[in-house]
């Protein structure tokens, strides 16, 4: 997704006429894509990441599939692994990131928050779609899917960010991970 401007600049340097090459000559895959498009494909590889973690076991400061994650390890490895993206350790630090959107503005891919210790933000959960969220519970549980209608869920709703949009670049603040 990155890469594909400086492939297109490294053909271009290496073409042995230096003939000017016209865009529908240059391979679609080398082309950039239109902005949404990228946004789909970044919130479906945050998707398909978020769902292979379904089953992993909770544990309080966990941030490893193989001993248990909480709710932001599990957010923290879901975006690292999926569209390499470093973010804060904690739920209330992620909650400062990004960009504040509504419930009825909820994309895949966005990060929802809720309410669940008698504090704000205290708990974080990634968006699938369709009312749908993933999330590590608590003590005793998996990571599984939970829906925001549900009466638990809606009434600890507390906001939602969004990392992923229609540019390239991570929200400020945040870093590439290595």
């Amino acid at each position: 997704m990155h890469f594909r401007p400086v492939l297109l600049t490294l053909l271009l340097s290496l073409s042995a006429t230096n003939a000017v090459i016209a865009a529908d000559q240059v391979p679609v895959a080398t082309r950039e894509a239109p902005a949404f498009e990228r946004y789909t494909q970044a919130a479906g590889e945050l998707v398909d990441q978020a769902m292979s973690y379904l089953g992993i076991r909770y544990r309080f400061g966990g941030t490893s599939p193989e001993t248990g994650l909480d709710c932001s390890g599990l957010v923290l490895n879901v975006f690292r692994n999926a569209i390499g993206l470093d973010l804060p350790r904690t739920a209330a630090e992620m909650s400062r990131v990004g960009e504040n959107i509504s419930r009825q503005e909820l994309k895949p891919g966005d990060l929802v928050f809720f309410n669940t210790m008698r504090r704000a933000f205290s708990h974080v959960g990634i968006y699938l779609g369709d009312g749908q969220f993933v999330h590590a519970p608590s003590s005793g549980g998996k990571v599984r899917i939970e829906n925001l209608g549900n009466s638990y869920w809606a009434a600890r709703f507390n906001g939602a960010r969004r990392l992923v949009d229609d540019n390239d670049s991570p929200p400020a603040g945040l870093m590439l991970a290595r």
